[in-house]
């Protein structure tokens, strides 16, 4: 017998264990079956479960399910980064704890302690999937510092070189002064940031007295200009380009160039050109060959490359003498205080500043042409499609990428040196003394790269990498390529396209079928979520509160293809009420006797009620099949949702219960026969969503007759079950029910009176319906008699319009008519008036244009919340017959 209550906690525990010692995460061995493949975005080995990964892998878990269930050959491929700078960041701190730094040890011990830690401490969010739910193969993890991962970065690297898609350029990068390191793009995260704009005076060498002005918001990086641009077209220049202004503090001649760079409306038109040190400066430089100068050391302070008084100074001390040294000289023009986005290093948390620097390139404008190409001939898709149009985007205008990184946890570059520079590219050193001895003729002492890969570079190669690649495993030839990505957009370019490229490239075929975007996951209110704001939900506390089950179907029921998801601890809340609506139905059919009759054949069902539930649920499991293939999670959801919580238990089970207490055996049979059937596919069709609750309901109630529901064939329901006329009749009578109890409710009658209902007007087919379910809608919309009618509605009447029919309710001395109407008309009031300041609020332009998108997002609903209040007082008012 099952418990009186569902109790999550032990069950997923239980079942989670089970599905993996039975096999069942592992891909099917049955070579006829079809390969279906996921490969995870590798969490970071330093991170926790938080709602984005709840989302993205829940995500990939109902595919997966779904898929099995479908007989497919399936491969969710789990694994982890090895998170190059957060890791290494959180072993650095522990051993500040000690007092000592990764310096103290070098860098051997130090990649060993960073080893042992990722053994005892690592791999944290891994385990923390199982809580959710996630049915990946874990027995095949993967890492991508793996012995074998690595062979497979190494090989990729020396290719890539050899064929000259890998070089060594000095070029701009993001610089994390404090970590000391080149950071990604990905890294850097603008903020909003208080400032100032300061006009300087450069003087115009050659006629006194005349300057040209520039602006900047980081005045000590002038010392390293070697330019002023202006624009072509721009009048007040024109006679000034093709001459020099002279840098004040360092005496530098600064040729002054025309380029469409400078834009006229901002600051003075005048852009002092910096290409040691601004991206967008760079780009000017190597237009017009102008110097590039780097004017700071690995830790942000000032180099030999200014003028002495300013050497050694930290770049915001710096600033300060700079501007002091100018305002003494009568060469600041004027301050603006402004408002404007600051790069900030992600890990530090400190100012990200563009530095000139050594660096490793991977040339990703070649290798991004016929990554381009597979996405616009169909090889790889988009879901939703426009995600294309922002891959298409980034591609047509990479960059080199640099992929190196001043670390030592991670994939050491395979690159050695001579002792004249030479560089040495090899698999392993002994290859690398091998080419040296080639090229000197004799031995001599390498030296090798002290630099570490981009993480993105190892992550690039992760579906095939996985699979085994570079040795052609059985695993490799099935299932690649895989079928789907599932990720968010804001990786498309840092992860998606870089496995397009190394895919393509080392493969010669797409990484994957599909891409499906996700959104990111918001509260309630449609706000990102962020600890300053307080607003973050961690998933591990809402599984511990509520059951793995609520959470996975309130971030399945609320993902839009193309939009953000709003969650908040009431919806998943609202989905344990879910759990516990089907687990109560549950014990509804074991009391009842519902199981699944040998033998048992729903088309030959007779009675009406039965032949409902069964077309409806065969309308539920075509369009779940249909929402699943189309990646349209949330409407999979609204299926299961109606049709377990409002067709199967609020709707068959109500109207199956008579005829289960009745004294007819051979309906009485077939009821007990429809309603476990019905039950048993809907645990079927449910099991993708909410595992738990599923398996342990399939267990306890069948036996489990097939096994386990995991690995359970995928509801393919004949067509032919679907009945019109029974729907047709069906939802007729719900519609009637549904009805009398709106009015009911609208009108506050009490759940004690019993009702008198008039039918007027009806047709021979409506008489005939009201005859055949008089006792359900008796019984289900509380009414003490139903009968035909010709005359006109007493006073105080509520009249329901039913197709042809009006239904008569007279109310007069069950409730206050006047005192309701008084009631009614005080509440019509407060909504109008509510809604009349939603719609001043939003009709204000101020507002619109000063509140955070997601406040007004906010108001918005909140207005039309209101007016369906107010549209469902008009509607009861209008009931009550004058």
């Amino acid at each position: 017998m099952l418990d009186k209550t569902y109790q999550p906690a032990e069950v997923e525990a239980r079942f989670d264990r089970l599905w993996q010692q039975a096999g069942h995460f592992a891909p099917s061995k049955n070579t006829n079956a079809q390969p279906y493949c996921i490969v995870i975005p590798p969490p970071n080995v330093t991170g926790s479960l938080h709602m984005g990964h709840a989302l993205n892998n829940t995500i990939q878990d109902v595919l997966i399910r779904f898929r099995r269930m479908q007989g497919d050959a399936v491969l969710w491929q789990p694994g982890s980064d090895h998170a190059g700078i957060a890791t290494q960041m959180v072993v650095e701190r522990e051993l500040a704890k000690e007092g000592i730094s990764r310096r103290d040890l070098g860098r051997e011990k130090f990649v060993e302690r960073v080893w042992a830690w990722k053994e005892q401490s690592g791999g944290l969010i891994n385990k923390q999937l199982h809580r959710l739910g996630a049915s990946a193969d874990w027995s095949r993890e993967r890492f991508t510092m793996d012995e074998g991962l690595s062979a497979a970065v190494r090989k990729v690297f020396v290719e890539l070189y050899r064929e000259g898609l890998i070089y060594k350029d000095k070029r701009l990068v993001n610089w994390d002064c404090k970590l000391q390191t080149a950071v990604s793009d990905l890294e850097v995260e603008p903020k909003e940031t208080d400032g100032q704009l300061w006009y300087i005076r450069y003087p115009i060498e050659g006629a006194d007295g005349r300057f040209v002005t520039v602006a900047t918001t980081r005045p000590e990086t002038m010392l390293g200009d070697t330019g002023v641009a202006v624009h072509p077209e721009d009048q007040r220049y024109r006679d000034l380009i093709g001459r020099r202004a002279i840098l004040p503090l360092v005496g530098r001649r600064l040729p002054i160039v025309a380029d469409e760079y400078s834009d006229p409306e901002k600051g003075s038109g005048a852009v002092k050109i910096t290409p040691g040190h601004d991206f967008n400066d760079f780009e000017v430089g190597r237009r017009h060959d102008l110097d590039m100068i780097n004017i700071m050391d690995e830790e942000g302070r000032l180099n030999d490359e200014v003028p002495e008084p300013y050497r050694g100074l930290d770049r915001f001390e710096a600033r300060k003498r700079v501007l002091a040294d100018l305002e003494a000289q009568g060469l600041i023009e004027k301050i603006e205080p402004i408002r404007h986005a600051v790069p900030f290093s992600q890990r530090s948390e400190t100012p990200v500043e563009p530095i000139l620097s050594d660096q490793w390139y991977a040339d990703a404008k070649t290798l991004a042409e016929e990554a381009i190409r597979a996405v616009e001939n169909g090889r790889t898709r988009f879901v939703p499609e426009q995600w294309a149009s922002t891959y298409f985007e980034w591609m047509h205008n990479i960059r080199p990428w640099c992929i190196s990184r001043q670390l030592w946890w991670g994939h050491q570059i395979p690159a050695w040196y001579g002792p004249d520079g030479e560089i040495f590219v090899a698999m392993d050193e002994a290859e690398a003394q091998r080419l040296a001895r080639e090229h000197y003729g004799r031995d001599e002492p390498l030296e090798r790269d002290p630099d570490v890969l981009d993480t993105w570079f190892s992550s690039a190669l992760w579906p095939f990498s996985t699979l085994g690649w570079p040795e052609r495993t059985a695993e490799l030839e099935r299932f690649y390529p895989t079928s789907v990505l599932v990720t968010g957009f804001d990786i498309i370019f840092f992860w998606v396209a870089r496995m397009m490229m190394m895919g393509l490239k080392f493969m010669g075929e797409v990484p994957f079928r599909e891409v499906y975007i996700h959104g990111l996951v918001r509260d309630e209110r449609g706000q990102k979520m962020s600890k300053s704001k307080g607003n973050v939900i961690d998933p591990l506390e809402l599984i511990e509160k509520y059951g793995a089950d609520a959470l996975r179907f309130a971030l399945i029921a609320s993902t839009v293809q193309g939009g953000d998801v709003k969650l908040g601890e009431g919806r998943v809340q609202g989905y344990r009420n879910f759990t516990t609506k089907l687990w109560n139905a549950a014990r509804f059919c074991e009391l009842n006797e519902c199981r699944l009759e040998p033998g048992f054949e729903p088309g030959a069902c007779r009675h009406i009620v039965n032949r409902w539930a069964l077309s409806k649920l065969a309308r539920a499991a075509a369009e779940t099949t249909a929402a699943l293939e189309g990646y349209r999670f949330n409407e999979a959801a609204a299926t299961l949702y109606r049709f377990t919580w409002d067709e199967f238990c609020d709707w068959y089970l109500e109207l199956a219960k008579p005829v289960l207490s009745g004294d007819d055996p051979e309906i009485q049979k077939e009821t007990r026969g429809t309603a476990g059937w019905v039950l048993a596919k809907l645990l079927h069709l449910l099991h993708p969503l909410t595992p738990f609750v599923t398996e342990e309901l399939w267990d306890r109630l069948f036996g489990a007759p097939g096994g386990l529901l995991i690995v359970a064939p995928w509801p393919d329901l004949d067509e032919r079950l679907v009945d019109i006329e029974a729907e047709a009749e069906l939802d007729w009578l719900i519609r009637a029910i549904t009805a009398i109890r709106g009015a009911r409710s609208e009108l506050a009658v009490p759940p004690s009176a019993k009702l008198k209902l008039r039918v007027r007007d009806a047709g021979e087919i409506t008489k005939a319906r009201f005859e055949r379910h008089r006792e359900a809608i008796m019984r289900l919309a509380r009414l003490a008699d139903i009968e035909p009618t010709g005359e006109t509605p007493p006073r105080g009447s509520v009249q329901i319009l039913l197709d042809e029919a009006t239904m008569v309710v007279p109310l007069a001395g069950v409730i206050d008519l006047e005192q309701e109407r008084a009631r009614l008309g005080r509440e019509l009031a407060k909504t109008a008036s509510e809604l009349k300041r939603f719609e001043q609020k939003l009709a204000n332009p101020s507002f619109l244009d000063r509140a955070p998108a997601e406040v007004v997002e906010e108001q918005r609903q909140r207005r039309a919340e209101t007016d369906q209040i107010r549209q469902k007082l008009e509607a009861a008012l209008a009931r009550i017959a004058s």
